[in-house]
Parts: C-alpha cells; structure tokens; sequence
C-alpha cells in the first residue's frame, strides 16, 4: 500500500465514525431502559444491584433489577417499570375505611 491509501483509508475510516455516532445517539434517544421484562440470559447489560455488569448475565426471570432496551413509552405496557418509577418513593397505601 502506498501512502496516499493509508491516508485516504484513515480519513475515510474518520469521517464514518464521525456520522456513525449521531446516529447512535439518536437510537438511544428513541429508547429506554425497561426493568422486570427480561428472561434469564436476555437482559441488555448490567443490573441495577451490581451483582453483574454484562449483558445476557441475568439468572432468574422479569426481575426488576435487569433490564432491556426498549421503544420509548412502550415499557408499561409490557408490564415493566422504568428507572424513574423504580426510583420514586413509594406511595402510602390508603386505608379501605377512609
């Protein structure tokens, strides 16, 4: 290979990354985490415990601290709950007399 290749490859190989990224970002904008839908070894990445850091390492089934990528407002109505609503504090039960 001659040298103006080389440069002529590099340059290429930056200007793909350079529109590969935005186009990422833009998917993850589209999507989000949903906890307690993921079977066991089907779970995006790590865990909300700690316990693993590494996708398809989940061991039981819907647990609430793995979770998958999904469409963005989709999560409910798989019966999954988002980090914000595993976050909020929970709601006082209202008694039945009242």
């Amino acid at each position: 290979m001659n040298q103006r290749s080389i440069v002529s490859s590099a340059l290429a190989s930056v200007l793909a990354l350079g529109l590969a990224s935005p186009a990422a970002a833009q998917d993850k904008k589209a999507k989000e985490k949903c906890y307690g839908i993921a079977k066991a070894g089907q779970n995006d990445c790590g865990n909300r415990a700690g316990t693993h850091t590494c996708a398809g390492q989940s061991k039981v089934d819907m647990s609430l601290n793995d979770w998958k990528y999904v469409p963005k407002g989709t999560c409910k109505a798989l019966k999954g709950k988002t980090a914000e609503e595993l976050d909020a504090p929970a709601e006082p039960k209202k008694d039945a007399k009242s």
